[in-house]
């Protein structure tokens, strides 16, 4: 290692996060015009239902399928990065087949894992019993979603860090509180959502600071790295494959039972490590041992990222499901409370609005991200290959356990805590190393330390600031709708 390296590159890293985030922001500006069209045009039937509209149910319901709509590809299109980026930058999928693997993956995780954080947004915020069969509920609901889209747009075009998730969160608290008042709040089920979001990125940045070591210690630092790589990048493959499929068998197991889930996982195990050493085995031969870790790491960069794609679909669908299951169930709150944790169900509705959703933040990968991966998966923003797995790999997992409890989270704030991880462990390993290096300039350290605390108050700040907003402006929503509705 040169001297001096090891105390930049957690600032490097965090650096590369500062340009994702306005890279994505920069990206964003189509989707930013045609939500400001969505509220013009929400705007408008809420006016229409004031000025005596024969069917204000149906104009309600015309205004949650078009907001929900653009929430999913503002979902699609703005994380996209987050999965493919990295895939993408090291050279192991073309644009368009990873655009096209990722909306598959987003499909495929909305669909079989989409069910349990689209109940918990449903019915879980405000009190299944306040949400009686009628029209109220869907006021609620259409207001969330008005709610989360003007803050969206309104911080987006500002530069502000936004979340859908603490969005819709605040927006259906806010919401609920105007047309039911406080005590139709869980607010026990809030308190558990905002530590959540307070522990899932120590949760990311625990796993990937411990993958790195892993890594870093048994193969990026082995004196023969192609021997080591072959003989630890495999089985770690295969594990990811295995565990994955019978993962997902688990959630299918409606349709195809339990009793394959365990063979399932043996099969991608097997079929995962062995291409994985096929494929070491042509890039050592090809010289890959004597560069960097780019071209080791692209196999188990390409399965991460569909992993990736597959957790943001199981989890932001539900920003979009929840509400519109609600909206187009007529406010039912029994149908909706019927949902199982896993969404294959006999209940065509909630799988319509599960599969709606999903198609929704597929088509905004496939329309809107291109741009984007492009922008974040090459030049500054792209993080080292290694250490890009260890943190999509971290924030997937993370992202899915949250996804299992039916717990909302910000993907993009969960990869941050697994680059923080990645770079502490790195500086940990460099301390314990006992290197030759430069003594830290105390001007650096203090750098350092404004850099790391403006991004852990970017993410403070995000969702103290966003969930009272949004409460705000679904509220306020909610009373208008209601207003322009009364006879």
């Amino acid at each position: 290692m040169r001297r001096g390296r090891g105390f930049h590159t957690l600032a490097k890293d965090l650096d590369r996060v500062t340009h994702a985030e306005e890279a994505q922001r920069h990206a964003f500006v189509p989707v930013l015009r045609l939500g400001l069209a969505v509220l013009m045009l929400v705007a408008g039937l809420v006016a229409a239902m004031g000025l005596g509209l024969q069917q204000p149910n149906l104009a309600a319901l015309i205004a949650a399928l078009v907001v929900a709509g653009w929430l999913g590809l503002a979902i699609g299109s703005n994380d996209v990065a987050n999965s493919l980026g990295p895939a993408y930058g090291a050279g192991a999928i073309g644009l368009m087949p990873g655009l096209m693997l990722i909306a598959l993956a987003e499909i495929a995780g909305a669909s079989l894992a989409g069910g349990a954080v689209t109940q918990r947004l449903a019915v879980g915020i405000v009190d299944p019993a306040q949400l009686a069969p009628g029209p109220l509920a869907q006021v609620v609901m259409l207001s969330a979603l008005v709610g989360a889209a003007a803050w969206i747009t309104a911080a987006t075009a500002a530069g502000l860090p936004v979340s859908t998730s603490h969005s819709i969160v605040g927006g259906i608290a806010g919401a609920g509180i105007a047309a039911f008042g406080a005590s139709s709040v869980g607010w026990g089920a809030l308190a558990a959502i905002a530590t959540t979001w307070m522990l899932t990125p120590l949760l990311a940045g625990a796993l990937a600071g411990a993958l790195v070591v892993v890594l870093r210690r048994n193969v990026l630092e082995a004196p023969d790295r192609g021997r080591a790589a072959l003989r630890w990048l495999p089985p770690m493959v295969g594990a990811m494959c295995g565990l994955f499929a019978a993962y997902a068998m688990l959630l299918a197991r409606p349709v195809t039972g339990t009793a394959l889930a365990l063979p399932a996982g043996a099969v991608a195990a097997l079929i995962g490590g062995a291409l994985m050493r096929r494929n070491l085995v042509r890039e050592l031969a090809g010289g890959a041992d004597r560069g960097g870790s780019k071209r080791l790491f692209r196999p188990p960069l390409l399965v991460a990222a569909a992993m990736m794609g597959f957790a943001h679909g199981a989890n932001d669908v539900g920003n979009v499901a929840g509400p519109l299951s609600v909206v187009l169930g007529g406010g039912s709150a029994a149908a909706i409370a019927a949902l199982p944790t896993a969404s294959w169900s006999t209940a065509s509705l909630p799988v319509a609005a599960l599969l709606l959703a999903a198609l929704a933040i597929a088509l905004g990968t496939l329309m809107f991200g291109r741009r984007l991966v492009v922008m974040v998966g090459s030049g500054i923003t792209r993080l080292n290959a290694a250490r890009a797995f260890c943190v999509s790999l971290a924030t997937a997992v993370t992202v899915l356990t949250a996804s299992a409890f039916g717990l909302p989270v910000s993907t993009t704030h969960v990869a941050v805590g697994g680059v923080f991880g990645v770079g502490f462990a790195r500086e940990w390993l460099d301390r314990r190393a006992a290197r030759n290096r430069l003594p830290v300039p105390a001007e650096e350290n203090r750098r350092r330390l404004l850099i790391r605390r403006s991004h852990v108050a970017t993410i403070t700040v995000a969702w103290i600031v966003t969930v009272p907003v949004t409460a705000l402006l679904g509220g306020l929503g909610c009373r208008l709708i209601l207003w322009a509705a009364a006879p």
